[in-house]
């Protein structure tokens, strides 16, 4: 239940404090359990599963694919 109500804050983007009570849990107990997850980098752990779950399939589609490439700063002077 409180995975669908992060889920549930996180698709509509209602505020923590407007989670309607049909997830059986306080506003206050999914936003602590959300900022305890993040700090364990549950999401990323769990985006990396289902990606390599669906590369295993052969359902990812790599056409695409988008790198970062700001995300290192050049070396001033370097070769």
């Amino acid at each position: 239940m409180i995975l669908a109500a992060i889920v549930y804050v996180a698709t509509t983007g209602c505020a923590w404090r407007q989670l309607p009570p049909v997830f059986g849990a306080s506003w206050q107990t999914v936003n602590r359990r959300f900022a305890e997850w993040s700090a364990m980098r549950v999401w990323a752990k769990l985006y990396r599963i289902i990606l390599d779950e669906l590369g295993a399939r052969g359902e990812l589609d790599w056409s695409r694919c988008a790198i970062d490439s700001v995300s290192l700063r050049a070396v001033k002077g370097g070769s």
